[in-house]
């Protein structure tokens, strides 16, 4: 049998996948919009303990409230699970401003104004708010505050972690298209005017200590680490979940390596999940 089973319903722009997105990233088995019909087949279908999450509301195949309630009635007597329902819901001049900014049609509002669309829906879905156990109001919520909210209430213990990747990349191949910081260290010595070390890396302890012996080194990398330190959390509690820090240098075969190198390191330490790739390094 499953594990946690929770229920994301709720009116239409009030932040239905923005929470589903956020239980994914919680290790939920998530889907969208699944036929009421299907319920009990995805329960069964799941591994034991498994945490389930299933996006369900008025556009959903089969839906009415009387449907979904008997649904689960059933699963809840006949499974070992009690599923929970989160309702979202949100002013009704903050859905229509929702709806007009994305140009999206309500699904309710077919032939009618958006406005029609979104009273017709409170009224349809207001006995499924009052059974729910959890209930969300985003009028006032940022993306940011939404995700928040969801991860405090389902993984208060163990918030969901940033990952970080570094890359080293030569400039003269240009910047990665994925970097989010990027940090130029052109200005460190270059072991590929030492002949012993042009055809090394930084990979090679030679060829690390060679650059780590330049005065600059140490006094940047203690200063850039510095300032990444606490920028990390606040990335992580604006929502973001992957961090790219590209660490170019002209060639991005030695110096970048190193300090891409270095800078994993360090990441790993302070308890990080970083993953180190380095781009241009075989050309």
């Amino acid at each position: 049998m499953a594990g946690n089973f929770l229920l994301v319903t709720g009116l239409s722009g009030a932040g239905k996948s923005t929470v589903l997105n956020v239980l994914e990233d919680l290790q939920y088995e998530v889907v969208d919009n699944l036929p009421i019909r299907l319920l009990h087949a995805f329960v069964d279908g799941s591994k034991s303990g498994a945490k389930l999450a299933v996006g369900v509301d008025s556009r959903s195949r089969g839906f009415s409230i009387k449907t979904f309630l008997a649904a689960l009635r059933s699963i809840q007597a006949t499974r070992d699970i009690k599923p929970k329902i989160i309702f979202l819901t949100s002013d009704n001049d903050v859905l229509r401003l929702r709806f007009t900014e994305t140009r999206r049609r309500h699904p309710l509002a077919v032939d009618r104004p958006v406005i029609d669309g979104i009273a017709l829906e409170v009224q349809m879905m207001e006995p499924l708010k009052n059974q729910s156990d959890y209930t969300f109001d985003t009028t006032n919520l940022s993306v940011a505050d939404l995700r928040q909210l969801v991860e405090g209430q389902f993984l208060a213990d163990n918030p969901a972690p940033i990952t970080i990747s570094v890359i080293s990349f030569a400039f003269r191949l240009g910047l990665p298209r994925e970097a989010d910081l990027v940090f130029d260290v052109r200005f460190l010595k270059n072991p590929h005017y030492v002949e012993a070390l042009r055809e090394s890396s930084g990979l090679d302890e030679k060829v690390c200590h060679y650059i780590s012996s330049d005065p600059a080194y140490p006094e940047f990398f203690n200063r850039m680490f510095k300032m990444l330190h606490p920028l990390l959390p606040l990335y992580k509690n604006e929502g973001k979940r992957y961090l790219t820090i590209a660490i170019g240098c002209t060639g991005g075969r030695h110096r970048s390596v190193m300090v891409a190198e270095n800078l994993g390191a360090q990441l790993i330490q302070e308890q990080y999940e970083a993953t180190v790739q380095h781009r241009d390094l075989a050309l």
